[in-house]
């Protein structure tokens, strides 16, 4: 394959990535185009960019790092990638480019280190502060719906120590609704099979009739919620659960800010 179809195999994935990094698509093509710019000017970086993927990103960093600047989201940017811009810009800029190297791009750690010209401990470093402040920034209340007591308790420890509140917790539909009409949660967590025999997702139906908001659903019967019959969740827990699997899943729910799955 020539250098200039590897590059055109590469180019969208790149376009993407400096979409996301600047908040503009206007912008992000800028300094894709001064990178490829870069490399018709010098015959060093051209010829590392046969490497594939890891170089061109590379070259694309070097570019953007040496002439970084903030500017405001497109207009028009609605739903998940409006709600994605919102959350990066919150983002300090080398954090930014750590977490959307090892999330969006699919990059190893070690593939963002070499793209950054960083040590692996460093990268990790930046991704955890990085999602560090998206948890500040998204700040919310949770309502949670759970009927088993100790895994209530747990979830709402879990939640607050990112910072949340808990606006309620309810064993049953009715319980959410009392919870709901005195105020809207800004994510639920839910099981799907409540103490009086009612459903959790009949309590999420409830909630979604009113308001928008991401849901989460924790459940020892996934089965009951991959059927095909209906919208799936994007964010599904099974039970029993590992904590830092509900803490991802509720940094991904507020950073789009929403339930249903981007694209």
């Amino acid at each position: 394959m020539s250098l200039g179809d590897q590059i055109a195999k590469n180019l969208p994935y790149l376009r993407r990535y400096a979409r996301a990094l600047t908040g503009s698509q206007a912008t992000g093509d800028a300094f894709v185009r001064a990178t490829l710019e870069a490399a018709l000017a010098d015959e060093k970086l051209k010829s590392s960019l046969e490497g594939g993927r890891v170089p061109l990103y590379r070259a694309f960093n070097k570019v953007w790092s040496s002439a970084y600047m903030d500017v405001p989201s497109e207009e028009g940017d609605t739903g998940h990638e409006g709600a994605a811009q919102d959350r990066l810009k919150s983002i300090t800029p080398l954090n930014r480019q750590a977490l959307l190297l090892t999330t969006l791009e699919d990059f190893s750690v070690e593939q963002a280190g070499e793209i950054m010209d960083l040590e692996t401990d460093k990268i990790e470093s930046l991704v955890q502060e990085a999602v560090g402040e998206i948890d500040r920034e998204s700040a919310t209340s949770v309502l949670i719906i759970e009927d088993e007591p100790l895994i209530s308790m747990q979830l709402e420890d879990l939640v607050t120590s990112l910072g949340h509140e808990v606006c309620g917790t309810a064993a049953t539909r009715t319980q959410a609704q009392e919870v709901v009409a005195e105020k809207t949660p800004g994510l639920v967590l839910a099981d799907i099979q409540l103490a009086d025999g009612s459903s959790g997702l009949d309590a999420v139906d409830d909630i979604l009739a009113i308001d928008s908001v991401p849901v989460i659903f924790i459940t020892a019967y996934p089965e009951r919620l991959l059927t095909g019959d209906r919208p799936e969740p994007t964010y599904l827990v099974t039970k029993p659960f590992q904590e830092q699997t509900v803490r991802a899943a509720i940094s991904q729910a507020l950073f789009f800010g929403s339930s249903r799955p981007l694209g």
